[in-house]
């Protein structure tokens, strides 16, 4: 089963005022359906940091429960390169619109299941059981999302400006950040008692609000014209996820090892920094929610920027500032933390998200071209989220096993071994798909 041909023609034959009308719908369904899914996706970070461990493991040490809550928010990252191979075959077969709307109920429904699961003290073992299996199907359902919301922007848009167009999902992610932690944020600082028994809560059922509001935008989005001409053409992959690791494999391990700089420090500057700055440092919760929800506001304006200048000057260049950037502030970064001053650890939160956002603007072009159209939902879906199971899911983990035994400063090595990671997987990036011969394409699938 593929995309409708006669459906397929209709997006292909759009006259230019269609047109226009169909890119800015693709735009704002990319961006405000990926902004809900890691929405969702960030509450649970943010909560595994300050009230998992009371919630689901209330008999453990301060250490190992902030090591059990980092170990099921791991989980969640683990499973996304599931999603990108479920989720990317589907893309790649049935279009982009079609597995976006699966991708963005699975999300909302698993993050309302955790806002009413009932804690340890009330079921026992089943509880962390539980929440463990919500946060796979949270992993799954992102790990699907990501490469669709990408193409469904980007395939629309001009390809001069393709860095760009990617980009804009890429706002996901901090205003996500900023829904998320800026929620949690509100509701420690106004139900401060109630917090730990019932109001941290609230946040995830109302993802169910959202989703609904992202169902809507995304119905009246019509399939991408590039993905609509391989439906024409009668070239849509039999079983595209085999095929794209078959093919491309050296495409899918670059571009997960790209994101190392990006994503490993990320999630430390914005989930394990929470656990640091009130438990380490023994200053208030909501200093860092306060700190991390100001850096993502700043990235509302650098993602897109970075993208933009990625058009301009390249990608790859643009990238490797970003990648240097990390290496440099990976030091300064704890330094002003170890201050105590409320207003450098701001500074150090807000400043060390500008070379995540450097990375983060061309980073979704860049992996998505390295991919046919007919292979790209699944090959850059593969690659973008394997990073996750070695750089972002256990990046607070291990932060809090270095911290434990091995102070900051190891972090802080950790934080440049990433960078390295990153320039070599750049340097060793073939060029994009569309600058270099393609394979003889597989027997066609049945339309």
């Amino acid at each position: 089963m593929v995309l409708d041909p006669g459906e397929a023609g209709r997006a292909r034959a759009a006259d230019p005022g269609e047109r226009r009308a169909q890119v800015r719908k693709a735009a704002a369904a990319s961006v405000i359906g990926t902004s809900i899914e890691w929405y969702d996706f960030f509450l649970y970070n943010t909560a595994a940091a300050i009230v998992f461990k009371d919630v689901f493991f209330p008999e453990s040490s301060d250490y190992a429960g902030t090591l059990s809550a980092f170990a099921t928010y791991a989980v969640g990252f683990a499973a996304r390169p599931v999603g990108a191979a479920i989720f990317g075959h589907w893309g790649d077969r049935l279009g982009r619109k079609a597995t976006l709307i699966v991708t963005l109920v699975l999300m909302g429904v698993s993050s309302a299941l955790i806002g009413v699961l009932p804690g340890t003290e009330t079921i026992g073992w089943a509880a962390p059981v539980l929440l463990v299996l919500l946060r796979i199907l949270q992993g799954i359902a992102v790990g699907g999302e990501w490469s669709g919301s990408v193409l469904l922007s980007m395939e629309w848009g001009d390809r001069r400006r393709r860095g760009l167009m990617a980009s804009l999902p890429q706002l996901g992610v901090p205003i996500g950040l900023i829904l998320g932690t800026g929620m949690m944020t509100a509701i420690a600082l106004s139900a401060d008692e109630a917090f730990k028994d019932w109001a941290w809560r609230v946040p995830f059922l109302f993802s169910l609000v959202l989703v609904g509001i992202g169902l809507w935008v995304r119905v009246r989005v019509m399939e991408t014209p590039l993905f609509a001409e391989v439906v024409e053409r009668n070239e849509v992959a039999r079983v595209p996820v085999a095929e794209v690791v078959r093919r491309h494999p050296k495409e899918i391990v670059l571009s997960a090892l790209l994101r190392c700089s990006e994503q490993m420090p990320f999630y430390l500057f914005t989930s394990f920094a929470l656990t640091y700055v009130h438990e380490h440092l023994d200053l208030a919760q909501g200093l860092a929610l306060s700190a991390v929800t100001a850096a993502a506001v700043l990235e509302l304006f650098t993602i897109p920027a970075a993208g933009h200048l990625g058009d301009r000057i390249g990608p790859r260049r643009v990238y490797a500032a970003g990648s240097v950037c990390v290496a440099l502030f990976a030091f300064p970064y704890f330094a002003l933390l170890n201050t105590e001053v409320a207003a450098l650890i701001v500074v150090a939160v807000v400043v060390a998200q500008i070379p995540h956002a450097i990375q983060y603007g061309p980073q979704a072009s860049l992996i998505a071209t390295a991919f046919p159209t007919r292979l790209r939902y699944g090959g850059a879906g593969i690659g973008y989220q394997l990073a996750s199971v070695f750089a972002g899911g256990p990046a607070p983990l291990l932060a809090t096993w270095l911290l434990h035994d091995y102070g900051w400063q190891a972090i802080s090595v950790s934080m440049i071994v990433a960078s390295a990671l990153t320039l070599t997987a750049l340097g060793l990036m073939p060029a994009p798909a569309a600058d270099r011969p393609e394979p003889a394409t597989a027997a066609k699938a049945p339309t």
